[in-house]
């Protein structure tokens, strides 16, 4: 079968999938444009796209023949997952490989932010850096301070694994409370949103963007915090009104924040970059190249999967797509 690579993908990656069918791939290392995408997809059978590439009605009309789409990436908000459920069309995302990449950059931005790094380096690099003095350049510290996890998923409980190195306390807030035995294992324990906002050095995301988490964190939320702490996300942008985060910033009303995503990505909200108590990173939460190669090799795998008209091992919309198993009524078709 034809499929569609849209990312610059490792070729241990593209090898697995060029075993068995043919592969296009768009090989440079910025997206796909969209008309391109468009004109590429209409005679595949298979695509593995990026989170930058919008899966709608409109690039489903353009690939009638699509029967699989594997997400390179564990969030798919950029997917219309109901649409493709109505064309039969599997879809799988990433999950559990990106996990320690993305909780170990969670916590050098509350170290990065909190010590005051970025500044630091900017700083010493101007040749600015005169004299030490005991009352200068100070931030704060991490250690034995108050964590609080919102959403205590993979990366989450990841982060709180890295907590307990740092002798923090950790709270959490989730859509169901773990058991007291996980509890006691992770050495978290849960409180209501409301409380983990007040009651937290550092408040950490790590939510899916859907449309009860848009704007999850806004004016009300950051003036609920502790005027002493730290707003983390490595989730999704739109998660954190950014407009409020600007002006809670440059208020004082939080200490400071660490961002890897935003919410009109790639853009920031105007005057974000003029701050200095904001450490902004291009979205590498994933950016290893250990992290990155696995997410490859697991989009490959869900992707052949499907060709074959087998379940997906990370399938999304299973249950909603008539798949007929090898055997029976062949692959599932296109139909919406």
């Amino acid at each position: 079968m034809r499929t569609l690579i849209t990312g610059n993908l490792p070729e241990e990656v593209l090898g697995l999938i060029r075993r068995e069918h043919e592969v296009e791939a768009h090989q440079e290392n910025r997206p796909l444009e969209r008309e391109r995408l468009l004109e590429m997809v209409g005679d595949k059978e298979g695509l593995l796209c990026m989170i930058t590439d919008r899966v709608d009605e409109e690039l489903l009309e353009a690939g009638p023949k699509l029967q699989m789409i594997a997400n390179f990436g564990v969030g798919f908000d950029n997917i219309d997952v109901a649409a493709a459920s109505r064309r039969n069309i599997p879809v799988s995302n990433t999950p559990g490989v990106l996990t320690d990449a993305t909780a170990d950059l969670t916590f050098a931005l509350m170290l990065a932010v909190a010590r005051r790094m970025l500044e630091g380096d900017r700083i010493a690099r101007a040749g600015a850096f005169r004299f030490w003095a005991p009352m200068h350049f100070l931030g704060h510290e991490v250690s034995g301070k108050t964590l609080g996890i919102i959403g205590l998923g993979r990366i989450g409980k990841a982060l709180a694994r890295r907590a307990r190195g740092f002798d923090m306390t950790v709270l959490y807030h989730n859509r169901r409370r773990l058991s007291a035995e996980e509890e006691k294992s992770l050495g978290v324990s849960y409180g209501d949103f409301a409380t983990v906002l007040s009651r937290a050095d550092f408040v950490s995301l790590h939510v899916p963007l859907t449309p009860d988490t848009h704007h999850l964190v806004g004016r009300k939320e950051l003036m609920a915090m502790r005027t002493s702490a730290y707003l983390i996300n490595t989730s999704r942008g739109p998660v954190v009104e950014e407009q409020a985060l600007l002006e809670a910033l440059k208020e004082g009303a939080i200490a400071g924040a660490g961002l890897d995503v935003y919410e009109k990505e790639p853009d920031l909200t105007p005057g974000l970059e003029e701050l200095h108590n904001v450490v902004l990173l291009p979205h590498i939460g994933s950016a290893t190249v250990e992290t990155r190669t696995k997410m490859g090799l697991k989009a490959a795998k869900n992707l052949l999967a499907g060709l074959r008209g087998k379940k997906p091992p990370d399938c999304l919309n299973w249950d909603n797509v008539q798949a007929a198993m090898p055997g029976q009524n062949g692959p599932p078709t296109n139909k919406a």
